[in-house]
């Protein structure tokens, strides 16, 4: 079905690209949000790459190619915006939990070591967080990562394991205290 779609999408029909692009819209969004770390940035750079998706779909040799295709181009947006607004300020809000409504303690130390992984996930370079997102976030090899990254799988695996190991250096790095509280609190 999709290999149909993506033919007639070819031969300029707008309604086939129209329907290729709704099933994929959510899922471009959410690996731009996690490689910018922004929902503004994301929505710019998943807009980019459909305008090059529609500009460009005629170089599209393969229409099964058509999830990692765009994949592509949407890491690449990503790197665009990156490289355009690198000195954007970050703004972190402290949010002080209700007493009153105190989650379980099996569910808040769940959100506490979510919320510490997502953190070093941001403060790692965008290359290495595109090659994590792709592999762990989206589930594809390793190999299909290099591809849609464009670059040699030597590479996305240096990166993948680079990334990996500041992600554990800084995470154990972290004081014990922190998630000493985490539990005393859901206790």
């Amino acid at each position: 079905m999709q290999r149909e779609l993506v033919a007639r999408a070819i031969d300029g029909d707008h309604e086939a690209f129209t329907t290729l692009v709704d099933g994929s819209v959510d899922r471009l969004y959410a690996v731009a949000r996690l490689i910018l770390r922004d929902s503004d940035r994301a929505e710019d750079a998943v807009q980019e790459a459909l305008v090059s998706a529609w500009r460009d779909l005629r170089s599209l040799r393969e229409p099964g190619a058509w999830d990692a295709w765009l994949y592509r181009l949407t890491v690449w947006a990503c790197y665009r915006q990156a490289r355009k607004d690198r000195r954007r300020a970050v703004v972190e809000l402290n949010v002080m939990p209700d007493p009153a409504r105190e989650p379980s303690a099996d569910l808040a130390l769940r959100i506490v070591e979510r919320d510490r992984l997502d953190r070093q996930l941001g403060l790692l370079p965008i290359d290495q967080r595109a090659v994590i997102v792709l592999h762990f976030y989206l589930g594809r090899p390793i190999n299909e990562a290099a591809g849609i990254l464009g670059i040699p799988i030597g590479t996305a695996k240096s990166r993948l394991n680079r990334g990996l190991q500041a992600m554990r250096d800084a995470m154990a790095d972290e004081p014990e205290a922190i998630h000493r509280s985490a539990r005393e609190r859901t206790a």
